[in-house]
């Protein structure tokens, strides 16, 4: 209690003035230094900044008040270059007033089908292989460049006699025509024409065999009708047939049923023979009517007359590595068509490009030979050992094209 009453005594001893003039004293450096602060109700307006608008790529300061920017280091520094770009391939430019020009080379291209059968049996023989043909050209060999064993639909046209020569004749013409109708298949593309003096088209190229089948059996319908003419004139209609044959591309087949007579054609057989050594891709195969009249027994001039015809068609097959068959009875006829068939179907093919390569028309002549392994002439046994007779099928040449000047 005494403390109070001490400081009040003391309060008590001071003069007022002296207490005011205190008082002054302290409150001077605060009131100096609110009078330079700036009033919070008025914040001072903010300045702008404005951007460098040429600042450097890699970066750095924009201007004397701008932020300092540090370029950032790039990704895989130490890596090596990549290599320049190959320069562009030069640019040949024709002169003026000249057009493109383009060149072409033709090289002949021979391809031959090739019949290998056994000529007992007539059956094909499979499993041959490249080394096993020789080809010769003009006695020169060729270097075999293409093979394939082939069996693929055919184009054939059935070219059939069909006169007032005898109704024997027309008969055994109708019945190899059926045999052979009956078959073709779904991809078969085959023709049918009849001829005597003139020629007659049964049935234009169709993959329908039902309308060959129809066209010989309304033929059939009238066999025993006495024909138009008795004149056959088969060298004419075997050249209009070729005519036909050679506006389609591929591999093509004439079957040839006839007696062979030739009474008025326009082409002597020398012409013809020519003009079927000119065809190419065609290959004939001829089927004689006159086997069953010459079975019955003929003789004299009339049975010379038929050999020669055959004679003559058989040059045809020959020359075109086809086959000439000469049934007497009408049991024969599925045999022979097999036979056709498997020829027709089952084939080597060989192409090669000719060393004389020379486009001037003229005929070369072409020779198939079968060699072994070591070069030596092909020897083929049966199942016991006994050697087999084969015979080689291909035509026997072709003319070469003539070159356009």
């Amino acid at each position: 209690m005494t403390k109070p009453c001490r400081e009040a005594s003391v309060s008590q001893r001071l003069p007022i003035g002296l207490l005011f003039a205190v008082l002054a004293l302290v409150a001077a450096p605060l009131v100096g230094a609110e009078g330079q602060a700036a009033p919070p109700s008025q914040p001072p307006a903010a300045q702008p900044q404005q951007t460098d608008q040429n600042a450097p790529e890699a970066g750095g300061p924009s201007g004397d008040t701008g932020v300092i920017v540090v370029p950032k280091k790039k990704e895989n520094s130490d890596a090596t270059p990549s290599p320049p770009p190959a320069p562009a391939a030069p640019k040949f430019k024709n002169p003026e007033g000249a057009g493109d020009i383009t060149f072409h080379v033709n090289v002949p291209e021979v391809t031959i089908d090739v019949g290998v059968m056994v000529e007992k049996t007539h059956q094909f023989v499979p499993g041959l292989k490249p080394s096993n043909f020789r080809v010769y050209e003009d006695g020169v060999e060729q270097k075999v460049e293409g093979f394939k064993r082939t069996e693929a639909p055919i184009t054939a046209l059935i070219l059939m006699e069909y006169a007032a020569r005898g109704y024997i004749f027309r008969v055994q013409a109708l019945n190899m025509a059926a045999a052979f109708a009956e078959q073709l298949r779904p991809q078969d593309y085959v023709a049918m024409m009849t001829f005597d003096l003139n020629t007659h088209i049964v049935s234009d190229f169709t993959q329908d065999k039902k309308q060959i089948q129809q066209g010989i059996q309304m033929l059939a319908n009238g066999v025993y009708m006495p024909a138009a003419f008795r004149e056959t004139d088969v060298f004419d209609a075997l050249n209009e047939s070729l005519d036909r044959l050679s506006r389609i591309e591929g591999q093509k087949y004439i079957i040839l049923i006839a007696t062979g007579v030739d009474t008025l054609s326009k082409l002597t057989f020398d012409q013809i023979q020519k003009r079927v050594k000119a065809s190419h891709d065609i290959t004939i195969f001829s089927v004689s009517t006159d086997g069953l009249s010459e079975a019955m027994g003929g003789g004299g001039m009339r049975e010379m007359t038929y050999l020669q015809a055959d004679n003559e068609m058989r040059a045809f097959s020959d020359m075109t590595g086809g086959m000439h068959f000469q049934p007497r009875f009408t049991g024969e006829l599925p045999d022979d068509v097999r036979l056709i068939n498997e020829n027709i179907r089952a084939k080597y093919e060989l192409i090669y490009h000719p060393t004389n390569a020379r486009q001037d028309g003229t005929f070369r002549k072409i020779r198939v030979e079968l060699v072994d392994d070591e070069g030596q002439p092909l020897r083929m046994q049966d199942e016991k050992h006994k050697p087999l007779k084969f015979d080689v099928i291909a035509r026997d040449g072709y003319r070469a094209k003539q070159e356009v000047e």
